[in-house]
């Protein structure tokens, strides 16, 4: 897996300030994408142990809320099984980050329905911006995401009461 980059300090992709992991590599070719340079799975630099390192460490200060992951494509199989070694180390040295994750796959139709139950790689995280973009349904008054058919889930609320739970953010 390549990564076209990682932003050190974002707060334009979650709340609070993160670490953003931008992956390469998106089969969803989205009219209007923000960052289709990294359409191209080959886009960037390999993504080894030492990036994992560097975004553990960059995650360790007290004003760092957690990690986002997004792209190019997250939920793409061959990012998956990139992003799973990550996830899991995350989860293991700083459980109390939280993991957002922007996909356009759709969480209840491909990622439950299909992923989660083909591939042990889907990963864990805690809340799921899901959707395409779409160009006709932009607005840029939408809090981290970019048109009105996208969700923002939370992930382990959703899975244990079999629905799709949003996330309040007026909470």
């Amino acid at each position: 897996m390549n990564y076209a980059e990682i932003k050190y300090c974002d707060v334009a992709n979650g709340p609070g300030v993160r670490t953003s992991l931008f992956v390469s590599g998106c089969s969803h070719h989205c009219p209007g994408c923000f960052n289709e340079i990294a359409w191209d799975f080959n886009y960037g630099k390999p993504f080894t142990q030492d990036t994992i390192d560097s975004i553990i460490e960059s995650l360790k200060p007290d004003y760092i809320q957690g990690l986002t992951l997004l792209g190019g494509e997250p939920f793409e199989y061959s990012n998956q099984k990139g992003l799973l070694p990550l996830v899991r180390q995350v989860r293991e040295v700083l459980p109390q980050k939280d993991i957002w994750c922007f996909t356009g796959f759709l969480f209840d139709k491909d990622i439950i329905e299909n992923m989660c139950k083909k591939w042990k790689e889907t990963n864990d995280i805690d809340v799921l911006v899901d959707g395409r973009f779409v160009e006709e349904l932009k607005n840029l008054n939408l809090k981290f995401k970019g048109s009105e058919n996208q969700r923002t889930i939370l992930v382990n609320e959703s899975l244990k009461s079999g629905n799709v739970i949003l996330y309040d953010f007026d909470k």
